[in-house]
């Protein structure tokens, strides 16, 4: 019998590494032809895209070690988000940085802004309440909340609060009326360096933890029997284990089981995650918008962010080529794929960001889980779901596993902390 892993993301990469290192060789099992999950990338036509957009920009020495074991070579960007508003393309964060803006537009947010009611005297019970109190009326509306329909698949008024965490700045009211009167203004992002591989993607930062596993592919758990430790998959081989450690979504562990008491069943039920589409654009020219990444807040635009590959790394495509990716996040099926072409690469054309000339080609893919999306129920539901899976012998780890808003960095020290 041994210590299974389910999955081979970095959190499971990073459990199987901790306990290689504690002298415990687990076999982890992983449903997919490689190692990476969402921080890994597929090529197409010698071009490379990462799943979902991956730079990163942590403190932890730990964390620090393994990407430059792995990658010793990298881009350290300074960031340059840009958000396109109305046709227009404001810098990040843009509650700061109105210069673009119409003056009649910069004189409402301001006079909002200006007459927001002061916190102490409130109890804050969503994120809109939040946002409203942060920015104003009139900003909130048509920014934070227009964007959390398109990228939180919700209403801002379904979402709790403690997510948010340094995540949006808060300018002061001198702040905004300096952004409003010059483009001159200091970068406010919260983080002053984003680091990305010179090759390989952002999946080359984990080949120093990959390096020696026993990794077993194409093997998708269908089956969890706690009380033999024994699992299934849909290869139709068995495994035993003595110790089980999964990474992978809470409810999709949960339909694995059988006999689970009704409360946990719903509440697993009620635990929400975005989901959505990833448009990858291959361009023979490299005259493509200068930004790394930049929102989208005009709704009749499908996508809610995009970014490019090729300007993270130039290894990332051909010679003389560029790239873009553009996230949709909405249900599988919502949209057929002409339609989030049209409503998406088709929109950026019309808007003469690129030209349907240079497109070498399109692709489209689905992923399943996302983001962990933070609803009032969130808290109480993970755990009772966690509390019942560790009863029954399941330690559960990373973004989908503690179903918490993790970052790269902190879903890997989430795996590491397994001995």
């Amino acid at each position: 019998m041994h210590t299974i892993i389910l999955g081979a993301g970095i959190s499971g990469l990073g459990a199987g590494y901790s306990l290689a290192q504690n002298g415990n060789n687990p076999i982890i099992l992983e449903k997919d032809e490689t190692y990476g999950g969402l921080c890994g990338n597929f090529t197409i036509e010698g071009f490379r895209f990462d799943r979902f957009v991956h730079f990163s920009f942590t403190k932890d020495e730990k964390v620090n070690k393994f990407f430059v074991d792995s990658s010793p070579e990298i881009y350290c960007h300074k960031p340059n988000p840009f958000n396109f508003y109305n046709g227009l393309w404001i810098k990040h964060p843009a509650q700061n940085n109105l210069f673009p803006l119409p003056k009649e537009e910069k004189e409402k947010i301001i006079a909002d802004f200006r007459g927001r009611p002061k916190v102490d005297s409130l109890v804050v019970e969503n994120y809109e309440q939040w946002l409203r109190i942060q920015y104003g009326d009139y900003f909130a509306e048509h920014f934070p909340m227009v964007y959390t329909r398109k990228y939180w698949m919700t209403e801002a008024y379904d979402l709790e609060t403690r997510w948010i965490g340094s995540r949006l700045y808060q300018p002061s009211l001198d702040e905004v009326i300096q952004g409003a009167q010059t483009a001159d203004t200091p970068v406010t992002y919260y983080s002053k360096e984003m680091c990305y591989p010179v090759k390989g993607g952002y999946k080359q930062y984990l080949v120093t933890l990959a390096m020696g596993q026993d990794i077993r592919y194409n093997e998708e758990v269908i089956k969890i029997s706690p009380q033999s430790k024994s699992l299934h998959t849909a290869s139709g081989t068995e495994y035993t284990y003595n110790r089980l450690i999964s990474s992978l979504p809470l409810p999709m562990i949960v339909k694995m089981l059988s006999d689970v008491p009704e409360e946990v069943l719903s509440a697993a039920k009620m635990l929400r995650c975005t989901c959505g589409y990833q448009i990858s654009v291959g361009l023979k020219i490299k005259d493509i918008p200068p930004y790394l990444w930049w929102y989208i807040y005009d709704e009749d635009i499908l996508p809610a962010r995009v970014y490019s590959p090729s300007l993270k790394s130039p290894d990332n495509a051909p010679e003389g080529c560029s790239s873009l990716q553009l996230e949709i996040y909405c249900e599988q099926g919502k949209y057929t794929n002409e339609e989030l072409i049209s409503q998406s690469v088709g929109k950026l054309i019309k808007l003469n960001v690129i030209k349907q000339e240079d497109i070498l080609f399109i692709d489209v893919r689905y992923e399943k889980y996302a983001n962990v999306i933070f609803d009032q129920n969130i808290y109480t539901m993970r755990k009772i779901v966690r509390d019942y899976l560790w009863s029954i012998g399941i330690e559960t780890i990373g973004r989908f596993g503690e179903w918490d808003y993790l970052w790269s960095d902190q879903s890997l020290l989430s795996g590491l902390r397994k001995r």
